[in-house]
């Protein structure tokens, strides 16, 4: 009963419009002092659920982002890939995925890689002759690679929700990362090779190309650098979030030379507005947590799951529609905040794998990203394309149907997510 009772008022606190935040805010600190708890509780909970040192690595990744997006880098990087791919069948979108998958690894962000490399792939597919809506679609199906990739924000705070290695997370991204980057790709020559309505690039020298990827490699450094520090132990995930904000203000500055101190002031706003909206989330979610432990909440759904879920899928399939649904009216980091702590007993109770669910969750909120009406990468794409969002919605659709393939596939094959953390 208090399970149905809280879940109806949180439904009823968000469909009035009230923010995320004040939400779970607010229902947690009545639910509270319901219990006859003081209400100091609540500013307690507010400063723990910012004590810990990895979540200092999500403004220092937004930075990153906001700088190399604002200094013009998705241009060289999308300019670099298209020169070695861009003359194969359906090349220029295969040459965006990349440029996706590659932007990924340096940003953790899905909305800064779907705005990054959109801005210049969508201008060049359409001048292509792409269609559209397919040219659309796959740029915002393209920057979930975002948060899936490492590093990721999601998983950072996926890893902090669970106390799970975060390093181990990100290597778990790795293989289900590649996954879709294949299915995302073969979608694009399929559609490439039997519509025909876009003509290749031409294949260029070997000196375009050498000149091309050069002007790229700074960017490329900048990704191995993080990578190969956290996976070899040089730094933690905080410690290369801090590296990579250092070097892209240094790529932006020598090799590219496209700084000004209004690009760095305006690469700061945005990332302070993000940050304390992100945070809001999470102190927000913290308040919440601690009410619904209280309540019993997590016992209760347990409770309910041992009563009436006798097998592994039929959990995993109703988690899958719950997060497909919630993700309709939520964004990612809401429903990783919220449905997380709410669901590890029960995951810890069938002894599911946490590294693997943590995937297995993030894909299915990474659908979240381009399912309207609130998926921020429809709105990313739509506003950089200056078109209907309808428009888009349409070129995501068939994508989102591999995205749910590979849900299916990283479930009949778990080695995809666990074969490299293994190692």
């Amino acid at each position: 009963m208090t399970l149905l009772v809280v879940v109806l008022c949180l439904l009823v606190l968000l469909f009035s419009g009230l923010p995320v935040a004040f939400s779970l805010a607010g229902l947690g600190t009545l639910m509270l002092m319901f219990k006859g708890l003081p209400v100091i509780m609540v500013a307690q909970n507010l400063h723990g659920a910012l004590d810990n040192f990895i979540l200092l690595s999500v403004p220092l990744f937004l930075l990153m982002s906001n700088i190399l997006l604002k200094g013009g880098v998705g241009r060289d990087l999308f300019d670099a890939v298209q020169s070695w791919v861009g003359h194969w069948p359906a090349g220029v979108g295969i040459a965006a995925l990349l440029s996706c998958g590659i932007f990924s690894a340096i940003s953790g962000s899905s909305v800064a890689t779907a705005a990054t490399v959109g801005t210049v792939a969508i201008p060049e597919m359409t001048r292509r002759g792409y269609s559209r809506s397919f040219t659309l679609g796959l740029l915002a199906a393209g920057g979930t690679l975002g948060i899936l990739i490492p590093p990721s924000i999601p998983l950072i705070v996926y890893g902090v929700i669970t106390e799970e290695s975060i390093g181990k997370l990100f290597l778990a991204g790795i293989g289900p990362g590649l996954l879709l980057l294949g299915l995302f790709s073969a979608y694009a020559v399929f559609y490439s090779v039997f519509t025909s309505a876009h003509t290749p690039s031409p294949r260029v020298s070997w000196a375009e190309r050498r000149t091309a990827t050069i002007r790229a490699l700074p960017s490329l450094f900048l990704g191995a650098t993080m990578i190969i520090g956290i996976y070899s132990g040089a730094f933690t995930p905080t410690e290369a979030s801090a590296v990579g904000a250092v070097l892209a203000l240094v790529i932006v500055i020598y090799p590219l030379r496209t700084f000004t101190w209004s690009l760095f002031f305006d690469a700061v706003r945005k990332t302070v507005a993000t940050t304390v909206v992100l945070f809001l989330v999470v102190i927000g979610a913290k308040i919440f947590g601690k009410a619904v432990t209280l309540y019993q909440v997590p016992a209760q759904v347990s409770q309910l799951v041992d009563t009436h879920v006798s097998s592994e899928w039929m959990f995993l399939l109703i988690v899958a529609a719950i997060l497909l649904f919630i993700g309709l009216f939520l964004e990612s980091l809401s429903m990783l905040l919220i449905m997380v702590p709410v669901l590890l007993p029960t995951v810890l109770g069938l002894q599911i794998d946490v590294i693997w669910f943590g995937i297995f969750f993030v894909i299915l909120i990474e659908i979240a990203l381009i399912t309207p009406p609130v998926g921020l990468n429809l709105f990313v794409i739509q506003a950089v394309a200056k078109t209907k969002l309808a428009t888009v919605v349409r070129g995501v659709t068939p994508l989102i149907f591999l995205m749910l393939l590979s849900v299916l596939l990283i479930y009949l094959f778990p080695a995809i997510v666990t074969f490299i953390p293994s190692l």
